[in-house]
């Protein structure tokens, strides 16, 4: 059922021993499962109080809660918020209250190339990709191996191409990349799950130098599971400069543990792209016109860029070259192919540091020793909005 504001504050008051309303506001988010607010104390202290609509979305609440009090007590390089309290609710199931996490949402697609924030979130993630698995197995999270992530991609495709809204451009691109399995060997691993700039909780000692600022909290967790690390990157690769992709992807598999896999930007800039689909699924499950409408426009805005996309199927040379080859295509064992494959790797396919090389797990505070080569402006924006949990 829906809450509104003053609801939610009552029920953290309920919650939280001590936590006494003077103030409420209410947070429009993406995720129509659950009621959420800011609530303000007469201690002056700021809570964010979330309420599941739907029995599932409250299993989900669990779930993720439970797993953040176990990942708070090992993670160093950032924190995750932690639930303060619970109150049960009438109709089944508990509402969450936890402190509010102040600081400044990055736009990832302003991030600076070479910069330590575009570092910051690489190491990040690697933190949370070396984090131990029986955490989110104790917490009782959801657990694909890799061919049962690419399958849930290919259900997902099968009943968006059944709405008749995807390009056909669009539809033989993802199903090229789906069918490709060689792009689907990976070692799973934590994952946040959902991950977009929303989620990226940064502060600066500086706000006028980009230079000064790091990441301090990473919210939005209840699509945490263990699966494809692709899906943490595939917000920065859809929506960074291919540059910026570079450094993010430098810092984190030189922060990794285990090398990261050939393909992992490969299937982050599909997973960014099929963002798009699942947006739709989501439109027409709502039966909101003006959505199913406003999405069928992106799919089509996004189509016409596919000719100049990077290529998602692997680009391995094969013995013989097809027949009906244009003149104008490289034969294979051509000495620029060659070259090529020496040639360092690049957003497309990150390098990959010796095992034995990679440094222990920096803490959120580590910034490179060199300055940031490009320093210009990061948008921000205020904590208006987000997915706290």
């Amino acid at each position: 059922m829906t809450r509104t504001p003053l609801a939610l504050a009552a029920l953290a008051s309920t919650a939280v021993p001590g936590l006494d309303p003077v103030a409420v506001e209410a947070v429009r988010t993406d995720d129509a499962r659950y009621d959420v607010a800011f609530v303000a104390d007469a201690q002056d202290r700021r809570w964010v109080v979330r309420s599941p609509r739907t029995p599932s979305a409250a299993a989900e609440l669990a779930q993720s809660a439970e797993y953040l009090r176990l990942l708070s007590r090992r993670l160093t390089a950032f924190s995750v918020p932690v639930v303060r309290g619970w109150t049960s609710l009438p109709e089944g199931g508990r509402a969450a209250v936890h402190a509010y996490v102040p600081g400044h949402h990055l736009d990832f697609g302003a991030l600076p190339a070479g910069s330590p924030l575009a570092a910051g979130i690489g190491r990040a993630l690697a933190a949370l990709h070396n984090s131990d698995p029986a955490l989110a197995e104790e917490a009782q999270l959801p657990a694909y191996s890799a061919d049962q992530c690419r399958r849930r991609h290919v259900a997902a495709l099968d009943r968006a191409a059944a709405t008749g809204h995807v390009p056909a451009a669009l539809l033989a691109r993802w199903e090229a990349a789906l069918e490709d399995v060689s792009l689907w060997h990976f070692a799973p691993v934590p994952v946040h799950g959902s991950l977009d700039e929303d989620d990226v909780v940064v502060v600066f000692e500086d706000e006028a130098d980009s230079s000064t600022g790091r990441i301090t909290a990473i919210t939005g967790w209840t699509r945490a599971r263990v699966a494809d690390p692709a899906e943490d990157l595939a917000e920065v690769v859809h929506r960074c400069e291919d540059q910026v992709v570079d450094t993010v992807i430098e810092a984190y598999a030189h922060a990794r543990v285990d090398r990261p896999d050939r393909h992992l930007v490969t299937r982050a800039r599909l997973l960014g792209e099929l963002v798009e689909m699942t947006c739709l699924l989501e439109a027409v499950a709502s039966e909101d016109e003006e959505w199913i409408s406003a999405q069928v426009g992106r799919l089509e805005e996004l189509a016409t860029h596919v000719p100049d996309l990077p290529r998602l199927a692997t680009t391995t040379p094969t013995p013989t070259a097809p027949a009906g080859v244009d003149d104008h295509h490289q034969p294979d064992g051509d000495p620029e192919d060659a070259a090529a494959a020496d040639a360092p790797p690049t957003a497309d396919q990150p390098e990959e540091p010796p095992a034995t090389a990679a440094p222990p797990e920096p803490a959120a505070t580590d910034e490179p020793r060199e300055p940031a080569p490009v320093v210009r402006p990061v948008v921000l924006r205020p904590l208006d909005d987000a997915r706290f949990s």
